[in-house]
């Protein structure tokens, strides 16, 4: 057996006549006339879709586009075919119009409808239309017409406690039923001339077509080697380096690590620590405009690791988004570590949100804060898609914290998170001495994904970088259909997480 699925042409119609004639066959519907095929083929050619097996015709899905807000709800077939003429399809319409589906009933037990009905979503995100429309047929209905009203033989068909054959099948692929119909078929005597307005909305659709581009995002990730600078211009051009080089590859992020700056303590190493961050702190604005220049010259948005920033008295430890259109945001990290209290006197920040970006909505955590699910799940409620999260860890046991801390909220988030550390020795600068790190990028867990949900890693302490394609196509996905749904199935009946300030 050689199943096929195809574009249908009209040299398929015999096929398509004579199968379409055995689908309807106990119903007393007819089929469609060869001009009409040939309409529908001149003005809308890739809608028209056909399985054969062994070369011949056994189903057909046929469809037109149209602009839905001059018909609404309460149309007929009739109406909506433009009496039959498909004179309603125009190409700057926003609803994949279903207007036949069929299969031979010799070849039912193969599931071809669900192959045509795959083809109809695809064609529907491709061509980027809102939805897909049908009227369905309820035809099971007339067994059950005296004692059920058509709402609650839907419901019950809902629940499965009765079997549709046409609308079990369309809820099972997703479609939900929008509004019932009557005298939409006139002469459907198996479904009393009732029928389902069906509906599958496109997830994917977006308003500007020009962003469905940015579905798919880079992510760069810096592998920070922790060296001594002889000055400060040593460290911009050792920033700069890895700017260039993985702007160079087009992506639209780049993260550097957690405190990545630290080097620079190296003058500063005969005071007590605190004063010496404190003395690094006055680097900050210089080092976050200097940045700002290379997000812009290079076209890249760039988280820049994190830096200690002095404010009324307190220290805190803060990262920058510089995006590339020029604008610059900060987060200050939230849950201060004991070894940044004890050595530094760190002030935990008290602002939490996601960031709009080109690319989505992005959240940052730093380091430790991600080790308190509550932050992300906060940010998941705000919409965010990518998590970034630049850390520091001097030992294998801090790093396996942030690393399997961050693949749960990847997975509890359904997001992508990026870590990215430090690496190597830093034997003059007090309390930086060693640094353990492996950058990744972490997935959901499901299908879609790879199968450990890490999507990529770099080698072990050694100085790289890491440059890895996320396609937000597929948390959407995910979130509709996954194979479990984490988000939608919060019992927030029983509890809730929420942002005080």
């Amino acid at each position: 057996m050689n199943i096929e699925l195809r574009k249908l042409t009209i040299d398929d119609y015999d096929g398509l006549r004579e199968s379409m004639k055995e689908a309807y066959h106990d119903s007393g519907n007819g089929y469609w006339p060869k001009s009409n095929i040939q309409k529908l083929l001149k003005l809308f050619p890739e809608g028209q879709i056909c399985i054969t097996v062994d070369d011949k015709v056994v189903a057909c899905a046929l469809s037109i586009i149209v602009d839905y807000d001059l018909f609404g709800d309460n149309h007929t077939y009739e109406q909506i075919t433009g009496k039959y003429s498909f004179s309603t399809h125009t190409s700057k319409g926003n609803v994949l119009y279903g207007i036949e589906v069929f299969v031979h009933p010799e070849y039912r037990g193969l599931r071809l409808a669900r192959r045509l009905y795959e083809a109809r979503k695809e064609l529907c995100e491709s061509l980027n239309l809102e939805s897909i429309i049908a009227g369905g047929r309820i035809p099971g209905y007339h067994q059950y017409a005296k004692e059920l009203t058509p709402r609650q033989y839907i419901d019950k068909v809902k629940i499965k406690e009765i079997y549709d054959p046409t609308l079990t099948f369309q809820l099972s692929n997703d479609f939900h039923v929008r509004k019932i119909l009557k005298n939409y078929l006139p002469g459907d005597l198996e479904s009393k001339e009732y029928a389902t307005l069906l509906e599958w909305n496109n997830i994917y659709y977006q308003d500007d077509v020009s962003a469905r581009s940015a579905k798919i995002i880079r992510l760069g990730l810096v592998q920070w080697q922790m060296r001594l600078f002889n000055n400060i211009d040593a460290f911009y051009e050792q920033v700069e380096f890895f700017v260039d080089a993985v702007s160079g590859y087009q992506s639209d992020f780049i993260v550097f690590p957690e405190f990545f700056n630290t080097p620079l303590l190296q003058p500063y190493n005969h005071l007590p620590e605190k004063e010496a961050m404190e003395k690094l702190a006055d680097f900050t604005a210089e080092i976050v405009e200097k940045i700002q220049e290379f997000a812009v010259s290079y076209n890249v948005n760039i988280i820049s690791g994190s830096m200690p920033v002095k404010e009324n008295g307190k220290l805190y430890n803060a990262t920058y988004l510089c995006h590339r259109n020029g604008l610059t945001e900060d987060y200050r990290k939230i849950h201060i570590t004991p070894n940044e209290q004890k050595y530094y006197g760190m002030s935990g920040g008290d602002q939490i949100g996601v960031f709009d970006t080109d690319c989505g909505k992005v959240g940052i955590l730093i380091c430790y804060d991600v080790e308190f699910p509550e932050l992300s799940r906060i940010y998941a409620d705000q919409g965010m898609q990518i998590l970034f999260v630049p850390f520091l860890t001097d030992t294998q046991n801090g790093y396996t914290r942030v690393r399997h801390c961050a693949q749960a909220r990847a997975i509890e988030n359904e997001c992508y998170v990026a870590i990215a550390g430090c690496v190597g020795n830093l034997p003059k600068v007090n309390n930086m001495d060693i640094q353990f790190a492996q950058s990744a990028v972490f997935t959901p867990s499901d299908f879609a994904f790879p199968s450990n949900a890490v999507k990529a890693e770099t080698t072990p302490n050694t100085e790289m970088m890491l440059v890895v394609d996320v396609d937000l196509h597929l948390l959407d996905e995910l979130h509709h259909f996954g194979t479990v749904k984490t988000l939608k199935d919060r019992r927030q009946d029983l509890y809730q997480v929420k942002y005080l300030k």
